[in-house]
């Protein structure tokens, strides 16, 4: 399946909580476009190691000179947690596309009862607004049926590389997983690409 306008150089803004695996993430989709053949730049934006914290990271694949994405300026946001996603929306370029999981991490001001989480379906109208494509995909879920809650990010990242918008596919990153990956982990992270891929190819069915 192929979108038209594709990026042959996608600027991709990543962004998460600790402990989901942001940054593994990000490095396996380096490491699936260094495979490929393309050059890339990536780096950490901004984190905290501690549990819970906002993580984010940059990915440019082409010939970018530095890794820093500023406001306005992503083409494609990944985001693991949706109220991370929407916060990071001020990163989208106009006519930028996003990749986000549906399942919430509230922070801990919620779970002190101090503030409230947004809706889920406010957090998805809100971010329509502004993207070009948007998909929002269960990854807890797909992790669990892959065999690894964990996996659930590489679900993600399948349905980035099954939607066209990337100048390499889902078979760079099973290349990479296969390849980078250890070996007790590669299936359930596999298995989480197919049900990624597959969840785009639903959602335009």
């Amino acid at each position: 399946m192929k979108y038209d306008g594709g990026y042959s150089k996608p600027r991709i803004y990543f962004t998460g909580v600790g402990g989901q695996g942001t940054l593994t993430a990000t490095r396996l989709l380096a490491l699936a476009a260094m495979d490929a053949g393309f050059a890339v730049v990536g780096g950490e934006v901004h984190g905290m190691a501690q549990r819970g914290g906002v993580v984010e990271s940059a990915l440019l694949v082409g010939s970018w000179r530095s890794p820093r994405i500023d406001l306005g300026e992503a083409d494609i946001i990944l985001g693991f947690e949706p109220l991370e996603t929407l916060r990071g929306m001020p990163y989208l370029a106009p006519g930028g596309c996003v990749f986000s999981s549906t399942d919430p991490l509230p922070p801990l001001g919620v779970s002190l009862g101090e503030c409230e989480y947004p809706d889920m379906e406010h957090i998805k109208e809100e971010i329509k607004k502004s993207a070009r494509l948007s998909f929002f995909l269960p990854c807890r879920e797909f992790g669990r049926q892959a065999g690894a809650i964990q996996a659930g990010n590489t679900a993600l990242l399948g349905a980035l590389c099954a939607s066209g918008l990337l100048p390499f596919d889902t078979k760079a990153l099973a290349d990479a997983i296969n390849r980078h990956l250890p070996q007790k982990i590669r299936k359930s992270n596999l298995v989480a690409l197919d049900l990624g891929a597959g969840a785009i190819a639903s959602c335009v069915a």
